[in-house]
């Protein structure tokens, strides 16, 4: 299997809120939401850097579909990183994601590993961690 990920899909309570918070909160780009016409179709879709996309689907439907068992969210399973060029432009991610909406689980500090980040969720829970990672391309 090659390393390429295409794309990641958030299991959401509420797909217009979530909808709202990245298209309106974030500013990220999306055609909204599409699929209403099948069931479990309704599904939104945003465009990231190299290709990736992010996609919001209702929990429910992603149980349906994979036939797991709709479960209480996790927050601790999975952590989205947003790596950025310096501290002061992690400070304004986090100042955009929690007017946003975001809940600032822990604010932009020095790291353990000798950078800077912070970690906030979006409105369903899902956990974003904003750094500034020097040599960040270096790793791995």
């Amino acid at each position: 299997m090659q390393a390429r990920i295409t794309l990641i899909t958030l299991g959401v309570d509420d797909l217009e809120r979530s909808v709202a918070f990245y298209k309106d909160g974030l500013g990220f780009a999306t055609q909204g939401i599409i699929g209403t016409a099948l069931e479990h179709g309704a599904v939104a879709f945003f465009s990231l850097e190299s290709g990736l996309k992010l996609a919001l689907w209702p929990r429910k439907n992603l149980a349906a579909d994979t036939g797991l068992p709709l479960q209480a969210p996790n927050p601790t399973e999975l952590s989205i990183g947003h790596n950025v060029s310096s501290d002061a432009e992690v400070d304004a991610v986090m100042l955009v994601a929690e007017k946003a909406g975001a809940s600032i689980i822990k604010p932009a500090q020095k790291t353990f590993y000798g950078g800077y980040a912070g970690y906030f969720q979006n409105p369903d829970g899902h956990l974003w961690e904003v750094a500034h990672v020097p040599d960040f391309e270096a790793l791995g």
